[in-house]
């Protein structure tokens, strides 16, 4: 019997089979979940479709996390088809390119507010609209962040702003959503090659840099982010809320 088996998971930010939601999803698929999956326009749809039905998911949905009425319209659906959720992942983040080659200080109000509001405030709609289907499942809900939250990396700029905000994001909600025993945490993955990461100017560098220093002396893989969602989200992670797992071969505890 696998880890999650009988278990009810929705995935947003599947881009492509490279990407950290997918390697969730496969992870999540081989322990036995039933999985429904999100899609923001039809481009993505494209890629996102073959991936999801390949793998049995009848839930496909298109989702924009800046329009309320889509995902309110998801988590109808889900609570028509499924009745309850068990775990929600939320691997989404969107920063105009500008706002990130450009120095921090130029960010422009209006990308600000796009970064803000795609990459952390999305995280608290969507757990507003996943907890009535979690009470009483011991609900999972797990995000995706980065270092640049914490310390300066080069071109990452408002996009680490907003992952501060996304981290702190989580520690409020397992607060709020800790009574209906619902955990919520995030991973902190180290940089792998993803089309988000395409948009990041030096990210071969950076891996260089990261292979070099970390402690394990080499880069992560999707793969090993998936099997650390699965621990968070299983009864394995029972009694883990509110933390930021870092997986990237310990790059963060280094100093000089």
């Amino acid at each position: 019997m696998g880890l999650l088996e009988g278990k009810k998971a929705v995935i947003f930010g599947v881009a492509n089979d490279r990407s950290i939601a997918w390697a969730i999803s496969e992870a999540f698929h081989a322990e036995g979940a039933e999985l429904a999956f999100t899609y923001a326009g039809e481009v993505l749809e494209k890629r996102v479709r073959p991936l999801a039905e390949g793998i049995g998911a009848r839930i496909i949905l298109p989702c924009d996390v800046t329009k309320d009425e889509e995902i309110e319209k998801v988590f109808g659906t889900l609570k028509q088809e499924w009745g309850s959720l068990d775990i929600l992942i939320h691997a989404i983040a969107f920063a105009n390119k500008e706002d990130l080659s450009n120095p921090y200080v130029q960010t422009s109000r209006q990308g600000f507010h796009l970064a803000m509001d795609v990459s952390a405030y999305s995280f608290i709609a969507l757990a507003r609209h996943a907890a009535p289907l979690m009470e009483d499942r011991k609900g999972s809900i797990l995000t995706m962040t980065y270092m640049g939250s914490e310390k300066v990396i080069p071109n990452y700029n408002v996009m680490g702003v907003a992952k501060a905000a996304l981290e702190a994001s989580v520690r409020y909600l397992a607060h709020d959503l800790g009574p209906k025993g619902i955990r919520v945490n995030a991973i902190s993955a180290g940089p792998i090659r993803t089309l988000a990461s395409a948009g990041i100017s030096g990210f071969k560098d950076m891996l260089h840099y990261v292979s070099e220093r970390a402690p394990l002396k080499r880069n992560i893989d999707a793969e090993e982010v998936g099997k650390t969602a699965l621990y968070l989200c299983s009864d394995w992670g029972s009694a883990v809320t509110g933390e930021v797992i870092h997986v990237d071969a310990g790059y963060n505890i280094m100093g000089m």
